[in-house]
């Protein structure tokens, strides 16, 4: 699940939620295994939560996320080191209809950088998770 994986501010890679403590959280590298202590003052974001502009709304980072994995029929993305205009031009082919003046190339590479930790660590199936999130749009949508 999204909501238990998460990004640290200052610290490279993603993170699970291990335990909260009395004043903060800890937290163990998917990558490294390695635990240990976040607190309020880090800014610290589950990737549930981040969603990415498009022309006409923000679309949530699981999406990014199903449409990479789609796109590499199920296999790991390009690097995340690659040029911008690479990036860009990747980025247009998963999400075409991103926002191109407010994602920039440090997003991206952030987002494939994820994505390719999570097939990694196979820390999330983004083929189980496709009727799920079917789900949450549908009750989205309703709410709007």
């Amino acid at each position: 699940m999204l909501k238990e994986i998460l990004s640290i501010s200052g610290h490279p890679g993603l993170y699970k939620l291990v335990t909260q403590t009395s004043n903060g959280i800890i937290v163990e590298s998917l990558e490294t295994k390695k635990r240990m202590p976040a607190y309020a003052t880090h800014k610290i974001s589950a990737l549930e939560d981040i969603a990415i502009y498009t022309e006409d709304k923000e679309v949530g980072i699981t999406d990014v996320f199903k449409n990479i994995f789609k796109y590499h029929e199920g296999k790991e993305s390009i690097s995340h080191k690659s040029s911008a205009n690479e990036l860009k031009a990747y980025f247009d082919k998963v999400l075409p209809n991103y926002d191109k003046d407010r994602v920039y190339v440090s997003d991206i590479k952030k987002i494939i950088s994820w994505y390719n930790i999570l097939h990694k660590t196979n820390a999330i199936d983004f083929t189980e998770k496709s009727k799920e999130e079917v789900n949450n749009e549908v009750n989205t949508e309703d709410n709007d």
